[in-house]
């Protein structure tokens, strides 16, 4: 078992079943979320098979101060943390999504930013607010959310030399189906290789009152082929190659995928995501000096559409094109480390390059609102963790990166830009006791302008009669974050077997020159497409707890998010309602059956003089893992969700929410 630093024995065995117990890889030295510094959640394995997942939007519900926005489709799919990530902008680049390290980041008009498979990944860390800029980059307003794909190890038992686990799925609302196999073989003690591939197809699901929703039915593949090799006189390093493809090709979807609006009318559609990994790992098992991690990544998610439904007037919106992002980047990191008698000290720093084109290949020529271009980017960065008699530990980092972004040729006035983002932190954590421990932290992170919004432009409108030009000059938007919390843990809290954990984030975060598009509407001469004109201010609490006695266990989730536009002193559109997730449940671990409730309640919320009403939904949930018979190997998963058949929908949401749906999955795993 890794040290902890101190950590009650519970919280390192209780990985299975409390998130706040389980080990944080993506916030610096591996430790315990209850002992990090900052407000972050890690979903397991475990978790995501029993959640049923149809996309990764329902994975979500139990994570204070996060939220999937948009909509149930395969290509509506962002997200928002703590009030950042709007359905009607482009905040992509404000929250930072890594695949396996690889930086993912798309946007084009009325899509979605993230195009994936639940099925992929056995791990999904959210690290909540922009003290996680420090080692993922600069512009993290809201947070960062890694995904961990499987590996051939998840399914292999010491002794085994191959697995075969197969998965089929079926949700009755929608009439939806899965289909999964995964492979896995280790034909050496020092190589394995693991092959997955997964089909999802569903209908247009309807809500609570029965009525379809329209495009939401999808068909969808995807895969993961996954190889590592270990190396060295112990076997201590690692050199691990992985490939991922989403892919969902659909005729005549909406073109509007974040929510309905059947005025844009449908489109063809053709989806694909791919992701490159070649990663080595050396941890120095005997030099204190050197424990090395480098990764080579490629990303390509590109659509292409044509055949549109509305070309009732002239705009590129209707044109055949092809739309993408390519990413090329290299991160290394180095992490030495130092001991006392009385205190240890673990110094991380490295550096980030990445290259990214930005295409549109219309058959009408350039689109405006669509400029390609080139992003590049160096980073620096540097954080260091000193803990002291195991009570006190001070985090301190910085990192700067230096951005170039060049415009194609085809965008009118647009000029290269040169720029840089420093994000500084300091964040620490005090144990009075083996239960009780404070934290707090403070952070700034700069988010330097994207291709979309330094170069956009149109011709005249009726809203923009003198059009639109490339708002090259536009400032950085700043964030300054200040967090303040407290967690508490005890084991035999009622019982000589049962365990609490509790851990209660507030923050408050200071936003300066955000970017909007012109609010100079009207005018008949040209104006700038996006200026800086907001300072806004997001401030809440979010409370995490569980209770496991081993037969029964608990959980709660609270998220309370406020957020003011100070020149106006209306609320963000981009806040989400107060949010309450609550989970009891039992298990009876000598017939592997777990069973229980889930409500998810959201209180009302107005935004933009739209009000929207607060709802609830009750899920129940069944789970049985024969431990032995003619039975053991299989997996049987049962779930009513939105039990009662509300009807509602979530203001970040562009769509109402799925009615009463009956999901049940099958799963088999062979080893030998």
């Amino acid at each position: 078992m890794i040290g902890l630093g101190g950590a009650p024995t519970f919280a390192q065995d209780a990985d299975s079943y409390t998130p706040l117990g389980r080990i944080v890889l993506g916030a610096g030295v591996e430790k315990v979320a209850i002992d990090t510094p900052q407000a972050v959640t890690v979903i397991d394995q475990e978790e995501l098979d029993e959640a049923q997942a149809t996309t990764l939007a329902d994975i979500f519900d139990e994570v204070p101060g996060v939220q999937a926005i948009g909509s149930d489709r395969a290509a509506g799919l962002s997200f928002n943390i703590r009030g950042i990530g709007d359905l009607g902008a482009a905040d992509e680049s404000k929250i930072i999504v890594n695949v396996d390290g690889t930086p993912k980041f798309y946007e084009q008009y009325r899509v979605g930013s993230f195009f994936s498979e639940p099925e992929l990944y056995k791990q999904v860390e959210i690290l909540r607010g922009p003290a996680s800029s420090t080692l993922y980059g600069a512009g993290a307003l809201g947070g960062v959310i890694n995904f961990t794909t499987k590996d051939a190890s998840d399914f292999l038992g010491v002794d085994d030399s191959n697995a075969l686990r197969f998965r089929a799925g079926y949700d009755s609302n929608g009439n939806g189906g899965l289909g999964s196999v995964i492979w896995a073989t280790r034909p050496s003690a020092s190589t394995e290789f693991l092959a997955a591939l997964n089909y999802r197809t569903i209908g247009s699901y309807e809500d609570g009152s029965g009525d379809e929703v329209p495009g939401s039915d999808f068909d969808a593949w995807s895969g993961l082929a996954k190889g590592t090799f270990w190396f060295g006189e112990d076997n201590e390093k690692a050199l691990r190659l992985s490939y991922t493809r989403w892919q969902s090709n659909a005729d005549d979807a909406e073109y509007s995928q974040t929510g309905t609006l059947s005025a844009f009318g449908t489109i063809d559609r053709e989806i694909v995501d791919d992701t490159v990994v070649l990663s080595y790992e050396d941890p120095g098992l005997d030099n204190p000096w050197w424990d090395l991690d480098l990764a080579l990544s490629y990303s390509n998610t590109r659509i292409k559409q044509d055949d549109a439904s509305m070309p009732s007037f002239a705009s590129p919106l209707w044109a055949d094109t092809d739309y993408g992002y390519k990413t090329v980047a290299l991160k290394a990191d180095n992490t030495v480390e130092a001991y006392g008698d009385n205190w240890e000290n673990f110094f991380t720093f490295g550096m980030q390059i990445s290259h990214q084109d930005r295409i549109a290949d219309a058959d009408t020529g350039p689109i405006g609102f669509h400029p390609e271009g080139e992003d590049r980017r160096v980073g620096f960065y540097a954080q260091d963790e000193f803990t002291l008699n195991d009570r006190l530990t001070i985090i301190p980092g910085v990192r700067v990166d230096v951005v170039k972004l060049s415009p194609s040729d085809d965008v009118l006035n647009g000029k290269n830009v040169d720029d840089t983002a420093v994000s500084p932190k300091l964040a620490a954590l005090y144990k009075f006791n083996d239960s009780f421990s404070v934290f707090g932290s403070v952070a700034r992170t700069e988010r330097i302008p994207t291709l979309d919004e330094l170069y956009s432009t149109s011709a005249g409108d009726p809203q923009y009669p003198g059009g639109r030009y490339a708002s090259v000059n536009l400032d950085k938007e700043t964030s300054n974050n200040y967090e303040l919390g407290f967690t508490y843990q005890k084991a035999g809290l009622l019982n000589d077997n049962d365990q609490f954990q509790f851990k209660t984030t507030g923050y408050w975060n200071e936003l300066d020159n955000l970017i909007s598009t012109n609010p100079a509407r009207g005018q008949n001469v040209p104006v700038a497409y996006y200026v800086n004109i907001d300072e806004a201010e997001i401030k809440g609490v979010e409370v995490e707890a569980y209770y496991d006695m081993g037969a029964m266990f608990s959980r709660f989730a609270y998220n309370y998010t406020r957020g003011e536009d100070k020149a106006t002193g209306e609320t963000l559109t981009s806040i989400p309602a107060d949010t309450l997730a609550l989970t009891v449940g039992a298990r009876n671990e000598e017939r592997g059956l777990t069973y229980g409730w889930r409500g998810f309640f959201a209180d009302s919320i107005e935004v933009s003089d739209v009000r929207y009403d607060a709802y609830n939904t009750q899920d129940l949930f069944v789970n049985w893992a024969p431990r032995d018979g003619a039975l053991e190997g299989y997996e049987v998963a049962f779930a009513v969700e939105n039990a009662f058949d509300a009807t509602y929908q979530n203001n970040l949401s562009g769509d109402n929410g799925r009615g009463r749906n009956f999901k049940l999955t099958l799963s088999k795993q062979l080893n030998w």
